[in-house]
């Protein structure tokens, strides 16, 4: 698919000129850093060795004092906590941090956790869940991940004698849950510096302002960031300012051969075929949460906590088959149900050539279609939505392309709708079945309406340009230095002009990837990749220069360590 170039404007002389004769690196990395607003000598410092002496004050954030103090109630007259959070990975993390830190001070039969039930109790707070909880003898709820929006369930809460503390990074509606604490980042009254942590995140500030009132050592605290940067690898969070200071020390922690490394993630880790690799943020986003997802997704999110907090090795691999195999039938389902609808908008004219995606099958996996509204809005770049029946009624996920508002598109519909919710590149829907149709032909009206042609071509943004020749072992280590890569803080991606393949080099391996051999001068030669581009092999063949841009990775064959080029995009002038 065509993609349109975005080549980011070039930082201030200046600016770079200062950076550079405090840092003295390459000339490509001080603008780089002067791209990100790094300018000056201690912002470079904290960015390449963030500290968690800097993390800020949990005091700050609205409630916590309130919290702290109902927490430490709890503890003192030997009440029962419920620790619940939401079915997702944040959601699953958060529950695991809180619940491993509480355990440490709680006597075991006085915290329990509790994750509700994907397709019984729907999203965030449930009536069965605070009924668990009146039934069972807790007295507080600490809702991790979900609860800023749960007015009604925390006003019910409250009339069988049980308390809440929220800890949410969700935006808050009109009202405020009549909660104990609300603790979220995001409330207009909250003075917190850093409005961007991940649910997790927000559940870890409590812990650590309950540490800070104990007066206890923080070294087991921070034992638990390699859970925290799972959850902030997943929640698709900006990798800037406290969550960068946190994911860093927990991806440190993750790639520690000396230390005992939790069973749990370890045998995660050996099941997504990654035991022996240095972890990143993406390795976590494609090996670590969609077999965490997959138990939310396909049956009981528990499965996932209890791996997650698995004490043996034993324990931990059996606890992780068990997610993994669950993953294998998303997969399935995922693969299959994908199939079906690209066969669909390959078969209708009509939706081929719409502007947007909306489709429906009362047989597809609830559990899976958010994915699948992915792949397709991959494979035809416009706003999609995939409905399927549940309940008797058609829900689904919607997805959309950069700058276009779906959920807005959504709201233009929304007489046809029970209820939608969501922001703007994702939201979730139900309607009756029988407006589907309508609605169908509603959205593609509202997305003509306001989509752009150069909104419905994929953007590939650019950092700078490189000769072939700068690309070398020792930038390439600078480069590693930036990480760790992700929202807020993206693996740079650098445009190479005119460049030729060696001959004979250029060649389709695997599924339509393109493997190549570049040079701009016939000596410097570089390897590279481009996952399904090898649509692009019969104009290469022709011999003109062309245009390449890519990422910088390291690629090992048979022992053998080297660099490769990701290819993103390739044009001719």
């Amino acid at each position: 698919m065509q993609k349109r170039w975005i080549r980011k404007p070039a930082p201030d002389p200046e600016k770079v000129r200062h950076l550079a004769d405090a840092l003295r690196v390459n000339e490509a990395i001080i603008a780089l850093l002067c791209q990100r607003e790094i300018c000056t000598f201690e912002e470079a410092r904290s960015y390449f060795r963030p500290s968690l002496d800097d993390l800020p004050d949990p005091l700050l954030m609205r409630d916590m004092d309130r919290a702290v103090e109902r927490l430490l109630q709890a503890l003192h007259t030997g009440e029962k906590v419920l620790v619940l959070g939401d079915y997702d990975v944040d959601g699953t993390t958060s529950v695991a941090v809180v619940y491993s830190y509480l355990g440490g001070f709680f006597e075991a039969e006085k915290v329990e956790y509790y994750i509700p039930d994907r397709y019984k109790e729907g999203y965030g707070v449930s009536e069965t869940g605070i009924e668990y909880a009146a039934e069972h003898g807790f007295s507080l709820i600490i809702a991790l991940d979900c609860g800023v929006k749960s007015v009604e369930m925390v006003t019910y809460a409250t009339r069988l004698g049980i308390d809440f503390i929220i800890c949410d990074h969700h935006l808050p509606g009109d009202e405020l849950p009549a909660a104990v604490a609300v603790l979220d980042p995001k409330r207009a009254d909250c003075p917190y510096p850093f409005k961007e942590l991940s649910g997790c995140g927000v559940g870890f500030k409590l812990m650590q302002a309950l540490c800070h009132h104990l007066g206890h050592d923080e070294a087991s605290l921070y034992d638990l960031l390699d859970l925290l940067v799972v959850s902030i690898a997943a929640d698709i969070v900006p990798i800037t300012g406290e969550n960068r200071m946190l994911a860093y020390h927990g991806l440190r922690l993750l790639n520690d051969v000396q230390r005992l490394q939790r069973p749990g993630l370890d045998a995660l880790r050996e099941l997504a075929g990654l035991t022996g690799a240095q972890l990143n943020i993406s390795s976590l986003v494609f090996g670590f949460s969609p077999r965490i997802n997959a138990a939310g997704r396909m049956g009981d999110a528990k499965r996932a906590v209890a791996m997650l907090l698995a004490g043996t090795k034993e324990e931990a691999i059996e606890k992780a088959g068990v997610v993994d195999k669950t993953n294998q039938e998303r997969r399935g389902f995922d693969t299959r149900i994908t199939k079906e609808a690209l066969e669909m908008i390959e078969a209708d004219a009509g939706l081929r050539n719409a502007r947007s995606t909306v489709l429906y099958n009362e047989t597809w996996h609830k559990g899976v279609i958010g994915i699948v509204a992915s792949r397709c809005l991959d494979k035809y770049y416009r706003p999609t939505i995939i409905l399927t029946q549940s309940n008797g009624k058609a829900t689904g996920s919607a997805r959309s392309v950069v700058g276009f508002d779906v959920h807005q598109a959504i709201l233009e519909c929304s007489d046809l709708l029970e209820q939608f919710g969501g922001h703007m590149y994702a939201a979730g829907l139900t309607l009756p079945v029988e407006n589907v149709p309508a609605f169908q032909r509603r959205f593609e009206e509202v997305v003509s309406s306001r989509i752009t042609d150069e909104q419905m071509i994929p953007p590939v943004e650019i950092d700078g340009q490189l000769e072939l020749t700068d690309i070398t072992s020792s930038f390439y280590k600078l480069l590693c230095q930036m990480e760790p890569f992700g929202p807020g803080n993206s693996n740079p991606v650098f445009e190479s002009r005119g460049v030729y393949a060696l001959p004979d080099s250029a060649r389709i391996v695997g599924n339509s990837h393109l493997k190549i051999t570049l040079t701009q001068d016939g000596h410097h030669t570089v390897d590279a990749i481009g996952f399904g581009l090898g649509d692009y092999l019969p104009q290469i063949l022709e011999g003109r220069p062309f245009n390449v841009c890519y990422t910088i990775e390291l690629n090992e064959y048979r022992g053998v360590k080297s660099l490769q080029l990701r290819l993103k995009d390739i044009c001719w002038e």
